[in-house]
């Protein structure tokens, strides 16, 4: 009876310092994550501006708006172009990138640094640094061409080319943690199932799908649902650089909610309707993908 006391009371001691050193997190979480989606599942509801004067109650009205309003519609399939463009490109280069690095040498531990330094770098830093390295009359880029005779291209303002622009450079700022986190993952590969692959003479290519492509699955998995969700988020590059431009053809829907919210009608009621719309989104994919991997890891 005395040891279960003793083992009850540095149960309970246990529990109560774990307490202690999670309620920062769940404040934290509380205040800038539940509360406001709570909040702007309400506002949705609610015909209200910016600061919160004369709300009105209109019920699903924002809702019905939205799904007639072109500039919403179009940023939606924007959304889904750059995610179905920027999320395969990336998880390819982080792949490859990742088998040329996963030996312990140390030009592989330097490129590894490299690679991850746009990681730590943020975003908003990073379009200004591309939006002047690009610019049509003072870009180092632009300039770099004008030697070969490539004139007058204006990577930011064309309705053809700055959406891949966008894209090339989303890749670059987040490729680095794809291909870390990958990395990591195939150095706990067993070293003993290569040399078995190398004893029945099968290449270095084979080894890749037959061995270690299977083995870090679920690594995979991860790096693309997280990917997945960062893309359909798009935001801070796109306001650095383009601003949605041009004829919003990079106007992703995070910057279109922006956009209604704070900066020209500032309808937050709408804006706050509109964003229910991608969590929606997210929330569809995010189950789905994780659906498939927890069936095929109970098969």
């Amino acid at each position: 009876m005395k040891a279960n006391g003793k083992t009850g009371d540095y149960r309970q001691r246990t529990s109560k310092m774990a307490w202690i050193f999670v309620t920062p997190a769940v404040i934290l979480l509380s205040v800038f994550t539940i509360f406001p989606m709570i909040a702007s599942l309400i506002m949705g509801f609610w015909d209200v501006d910016i600061f919160l004067a004369g709300a009105k109650f209109i019920g699903f009205g924002n809702f019905k708006e939205a799904l007639r309003d072109d500039r919403f519609l179009n940023s939606i399939w924007v959304t889904i172009k750059f995610t179905l463009i920027e999320v395969p490109t990336q998880m390819l280069t982080g792949l490859l990138l990742a088998a040329l690095i996963t030996r312990n040498s140390i030009s592989n531990k330097l490129f590894r640094g490299i690679y991850f330094m746009p990681i730590i770098c943020s975003a908003t830093a990073v379009g200004i640094m591309w939006r002047m390295f690009l610019n049509s009359q003072i870009g180092l880029f632009t300039h770099f061409l004008e030697q070969f005779g490539l004139r007058n291209l204006n990577f930011l303002n064309s309705t053809t080319l700055t959406f891949y622009v966008i894209v090339f450079m989303s890749v670059w700022k987040t490729f680095g943690i794809s291909t870390i986190i990958l990395v990591s993952a195939m150095q706990n590969v067993s070293a003993d199932l290569y040399e078995a692959a190398d004893l029945d003479g099968c290449s270095k290519v084979k080894q890749f799908f037959a061995i270690t492509l299977p083995l870090i699955k679920p690594t995979v998995v991860f790096v693309l649902m997280t990917r997945l969700i960062g893309s359909l988020q798009v935001f801070d590059l796109i306001f650095t650089t383009t601003g949605g431009g041009p004829n919003f053809t990079t106007e992703s829907m995070v910057t279109y909610i922006y956009t209604r919210a704070f900066s020209t009608s500032t309808r937050l009621g709408y804006a706050s309707a509109l964003s229910e719309f991608l969590f929606a989104l997210i929330l569809v994919i995010t189950v789905i993908l994780y659906g498939k991997m927890y069936m095929k890891e109970n098969t």
